[in-house]
């Protein structure tokens, strides 16, 4: 292809809004009249309820099944076959990135539309071409590239105020790293998340991200710590879901989540969420890049303030072990991952002493 091929994709919709559970037929009736929701476990009563009576509302049928914790290709396929049986002709996903992604994929091989709702911000899987496809043991199998984005996005700001704190600010880590994973890969003519050029769009939402994080997070934490929706957090979300997710599909990924993908390898970081080991792939990838101490220091500081974890103890690592860490290095720069994506080669062997260097930094700027 063309390295003149540049793409800015997106999702048809992306609506944001409070209450929006209870109108949830409005939003998919457009699509068919038959849903099928995998909803997380957490939040199932309340969506039978509230969702369901929207559906009888509008005379639709609707199926409502749990999510099983893990976006393997088992549970995609266990949904398939649900899918198939019962007839449907709407996709619907409420929950975590996991649940959208296997909401995703689960349209994608049945040839469905996909309604996407997501009960945290703690990630930008929302928005994206592209599910995350993982072992049953816990650790990155594949990204599975799709051919269009989600359908409708829904982002109820009065649900994702209400998680807790954490996700949310997960979410910001994940956001953090968008601009600088979109400037490696527009510096190196990489290829983004459609497997076409990055566009100056793209790298412009992933800036925006950034920015947009960056003098909102702080105050946007603190009322999510409250448990309400203001201004500075319904920019933040929109930063976070939207302009994160938008940003690093045209733009592309780099280092940072190559890493994360990597860490899935160490099991003492699987209760980690994904944002949280993100801004530590973040870290190792400015290590890699010998990025200016500015960048440097106004990361580590933002993360410091918004309550990231910002060391691999404060990740969870009981301890360091070097066989462990090498098999994450070496993941991190599979042939099919983003490390491709950097302005200059990467080996495992430059990755794993990133690695040590962005701990040893990260414990200097600790306290």
């Amino acid at each position: 292809m063309s390295k003149t091929v540049k793409s800015v994709t997106s999702p048809k919709k992306f609506i944001l809004g409070q209450h929006l559970l209870r109108e949830l037929a409005q939003y998919t009736k457009i699509y068919g009249d038959h849903a099928y929701v995998i909803c997380d476990e957490f939040i199932l009563k309340r969506a039978e309820e509230e969702a369901g009576h929207s559906f009888a509302a509008e005379g639709h049928k609707s199926h409502f099944a749990k999510f099983n914790y893990e976006a393997t290709q088992e549970e995609i396929d266990r949904h398939r076959a649900e899918v198939r049986k019962l007839g449907v002709n709407v996709i619907v996903g409420i929950g975590g990135g996991k649940t959208l992604d296997t909401a995703k994929a689960t349209a994608y091989y049945e040839h469905l539309p996909v309604v996407i709702f997501p009960t945290i911000a703690s990630t930008d899987a929302p928005c994206t071409a592209l599910a995350v496809i993982y072992n049953t043991d816990g650790s990155f199998d594949h990204y599975l590239f799709l051919p269009s984005n989600p359908d409708t996005v829904l982002a109820d700001t009065a649900i994702l105020a209400a998680a807790p704190t954490r996700f949310f600010v997960a979410g910001i880590g994940d956001a953090l790293a968008t601009y600088f994973e979109a400037r490696a890969c527009y510096n190196k003519n990489g290829d983004n998340l459609v497997n076409l050029k990055p566009s100056l769009a793209g790298l412009g939402l992933a800036q925006m991200c950034y920015e947009t994080v960056l003098e909102y997070g702080l105050q946007a934490k603190i009322a999510v710590d409250q448990g309400i929706s203001t201004p500075a957090v319904e920019n933040v979300i929109e930063a976070t879901i939207y302009l994160s997710g938008v940003g690093a599909e045209a733009g592309g990924l780099a280092a940072a989540h190559a890493i994360h993908n990597g860490m899935t390898a160490v099991p003492s970081l699987h209760h980690a969420q994904h944002g949280e080991k993100v801004v530590f792939g973040l870290l190792t990838q400015l290590v890699l890049e010998n990025a200016p101490k500015e960048d440097l220091e106004t990361v580590i500081q933002f993360i410091k303030q918004i309550g990231l974890p910002l060391t691999l103890k404060d990740l969870g690592l009981d301890k360091f072990r070097e066989e462990e860490w090498r098999k994450a290095a070496e993941q991190a720069c599979a042939k099919g991952d983003t490390m491709k994506n950097m302005p200059h080669p990467v080996t495992p062997e430059d990755v794993y002493q990133a690695i040590i260097a962005a701990n040893a930094l990260a414990e200097y700027y600790h306290d």
